[in-house]
């Protein structure tokens, strides 16, 4: 069993959709309030469902003082690198150095493309689009206030005067699944984030070794890359009541369940970040449930054992 060296960060996801604004405006509050470190957001602008989830995280960002934001995750094939790396500093400077990169390739090209997206034809060719678009951000991020350019094969940037400057240096989270995705999560992410009906438990055991792969590679700690699991599921309030659900991966169970689980994916597979994302049930008292009894003491929990 290998215990993480980083401290756990836990974080609520809200949904953006249409229909559901005031329920984002009230998690946004419960989260400010409480002591959660994220508040995250879904990105797929294709969906007519769906609100435009940088637009929203700006607004949250407003109405918030001090939760992070991020992305979750960030569909880059849609919003050009420099522009976002303008953007990224625009609202780290805004939200007073509070801004997350959650960042991914795109699960859904057909979309992706009748949108105009940068996306490649080939998984080869997806890759490269993504790691040029993870140098360009890092790098204008990086050296902002000063002329940056990059010459890639699908994306170009020339001689760009860069800034603003980031309010700090704002951590990226690559969403990723495939092996060389996941080697370069571990070689240029601060954090790997993915969901629990993406990659179930009994994948994270290659997840990890593919992660401090890219790490090494690139010279790092592997115990320095945050892993993190979006939990998809349901706090059962009521011991008789049970949704049905057609794909794997969903939790549902008691408190004291969650907490559990969370223990386990945290002591035996090194994740230490936890986002909670509910399917089912009044998504308001669900976040609630998870904030005030379930974050409490899955970290008195960790705290109690590293002190013994």
């Amino acid at each position: 069993m290998n215990s993480p060296a980083i401290s756990p960060i836990f974080g609520i996801n809200i949904d953006p959709s249409t229909t559901a604004l005031v329920t984002a405006q009230n998690l946004s509050r419960l989260a400010d309030m409480s002591n959660v470190d994220l508040l995250t957001i879904q990105d797929h602008p294709y969906n007519p469902d769906f609100l435009d989830t940088w637009t929203l995280l700006t607004t949250l960002a407003s109405r918030t003082e001090r939760v992070h934001l991020m992305t979750n995750v960030l569909n880059t094939p849609l919003r050009p690198p420099a522009m976002m790396a303008k953007m990224a500093a625009t609202l780290d400077v805004i939200s007073a150095g509070r801004l997350e990169l959650g960042l991914g390739a795109g699960g859904y090209e057909e979309g992706m493309q009748a949108w105009d997206g940068t996306v490649g034809d080939t998984p080869g060719e997806r890759y490269q689009v993504f790691s040029e678009y993870l140098t360009i951000l890092r790098g204008m991020l990086e050296n902002a206030t000063r002329e940056f350019s990059f010459h890639g094969k699908f994306h170009q940037v020339k001689q760009v005067v860069n800034g603003p400057a980031p309010a700090h240096r704002i951590p990226l989270w690559i969403g990723a699944g495939k092996p060389r995705m996941l080697r370069l999560a571990g070689s240029k992410g601060e954090g790997w984030i993915i969901g629990t009906i993406y990659i179930l438990p009994d994948q994270l055991d290659t997840v990890n070794s593919l992660l401090d792969e890219g790490a090494v590679m690139s010279g790092r700690k592997p115990e320095d890359i945050h892993r993190g699991y979006n939990l998809f599921g349901v706090i059962q309030t009521n011991p008789s009541e049970r949704f049905s659900f057609h794909r794997p991966g969903i939790l549902q169970g008691s408190v004291s369940e969650w907490v559990e689980t969370i223990l386990h994916y945290h002591q035996r597979y090194r994740h230490d970040t936890f986002i909670f994302w509910p399917v089912a049930g009044d998504a308001e008292k669900q976040a609630k449930i998870f904030l005030d009894e379930i974050m409490p003491e899955v970290r008195r929990s960790i705290r109690d054992t590293s002190n013994s």
